[in-house]
């Protein structure tokens, strides 16, 4: 089992009812695949404009490894 540092930004802080969480996974699990598992636990909208970033570099396909950082983005409003 790898530990994962979980956080969370925006609606997706709201739908998961914190900003911060340490996870436990099996090792081999894709970002794609935790944001996945996550979108159901937690019944987050718009998950398919959620972006990930495993330590700090958006990669929805990174193989995760034990104490990446892996945080779940909203869409952001800019210009």
């Amino acid at each position: 089992m790898m530990k994962l540092n979980v956080r969370y930004f925006g609606l997706v802080a709201e739908a998961a009812g914190k900003q911060q969480e340490i996870l436990e996974f099996s090792e081999g699990v894709s970002a794609a695949e935790l944001l996945t598992q996550l979108v159901k636990k937690y019944h987050i909208p718009d998950a398919e404009s959620v972006q990930v970033a495993v330590n700090q570099n958006l990669d929805k396909n990174a193989v995760l490894k034990d104490g990446d950082e892996v945080a779940l983005l909203p869409p952001f409003a800019g210009g």
